[in-house]
């Protein structure tokens, strides 16, 4: 089991930045790959970015290439999403996710059975 708490949402305007941090605790594995994903009101949950829990790779979604970083801390058994430059399109509920141990990085939400309970982020224009 693995259990997933995030933190560090808010409210703010575009263009700022805001940090999301997802506090990791029980089983996991090298190959286990950590996701961000998000979910604005009325639409399909997608996915933002993902790294593995070694933290040997990455991927982000097109949408977000360039202005979000994904991250791992160690020392505090963290997985963090530095999100800058944001859009009032981003305004979303940010979820924090874990898979198994995978090959890849998975992009679908169904790949990861682990959630946490989201933390809203709302970008005003």
């Amino acid at each position: 089991q693995v259990h997933l708490v995030e933190s560090g949402g808010g409210s703010v305007q575009a263009g700022d930045s805001l940090r999301l941090s997802c506090a990791v605790s029980g089983r996991t594995f090298s190959r286990d790959a950590m996701g961000w994903f998000r979910q604005a009101p009325g639409k399909e949950r997608e996915f933002v970015a993902a790294i593995r829990w070694s933290g040997d790779s990455t991927f982000y979604a097109d949408s977000v290439k360039g202005r979000f970083t994904i991250s791992r801390d160690y020392a505090k058994n963290t997985v963090n999403l530095q999100m800058n430059n944001l859009e009032p399109e981003e305004t979303a509920v940010y979820y924090c996710a874990a898979s198994g141990p995978r090959l890849g990085l998975p992009l679908s939400q169904y790949e990861y059975p682990y959630w946490g309970q989201g933390t809203q982020v709302t970008v005003s224009s």
